[in-house]
Formats: structure tokens, sequence, C-alpha cells
């Protein structure tokens, strides 16, 4: 696992969760989705996975997690964690997820 990408937003955990999915839906190489059973009042966990689809098939490559922890007055912090694929092209899948982290970072608000 890489060091945490630690920022904060505005808005809770539930906003700035479906702003990421939708976010990673309209790039369409890499999906974003709430892990409920690895979440709890305060904090959302989702997992970012690479997606690959050739023809009804559909696969999936685990590239790290996003954790949205609830900092009161309508502020998130957002804690980012790269768990590097066993993949044969771990390098390219690397890049996708920072490239993807960088556009999170740079498309939400971060409050100061």
């Amino acid at each position: 696992m890489g060091e945490p990408v630690t920022f904060t937003v505005t808005g809770s955990p539930q906003v700035v969760s479906r702003a990421i999915e939708e976010y990673a839906r309209g790039q369409a190489r890499v999906s974003a989705i709430v892990v409920p059973w690895e979440s709890d009042g305060t904090t959302l966990s989702m997992a970012v996975t690479a997606v690959k689809s050739e023809g009804w098939a559909i696969e999936h490559t685990n590239l790290g997690t996003i954790r949205l922890i609830d900092a009161g007055g309508e502020q998130t912090e957002v804690a980012i964690v790269a768990e590097p694929p066993d993949h044969p092209e771990h390098q390219r899948l690397s890049a996708l997820f920072d490239h993807f982290v960088r556009q999170i970072q740079g498309k939400f608000h971060v409050a100061s």
C-alpha cells in the first residue's frame, strides 16, 4: 500500500461519495463505489477499480480505497490509498489510479 493522499472538501461524506461515483462513471475506465460493510455512521469507504469491458464480460481490478470521514460543519476529510494490483499490467493500472486521484483532487473544492 502506498502513502495516503489526504485533503478536505466541502460537503457531507454522502454528497462527496455520490459526486465521486458520478465522476468515475463518466471516466468509463474507473469505477468508484461505496462499500457499505466497510462503512459506519461517520465514515464511508469506497472501492476504486479499473474497468475493462470486452463484449459481455466486464473485468474489475482493485486499485485502491477512498475513505470519506465526516469532519463536521459540512466538511469531509478524504483519504485515498493505492493498493497496487497483482496484475500483469501493474504499471498501467497504477498510472490510471494516480491520474484518477489527481483528477479527484482537482475537481473537488479543497476547503481551507
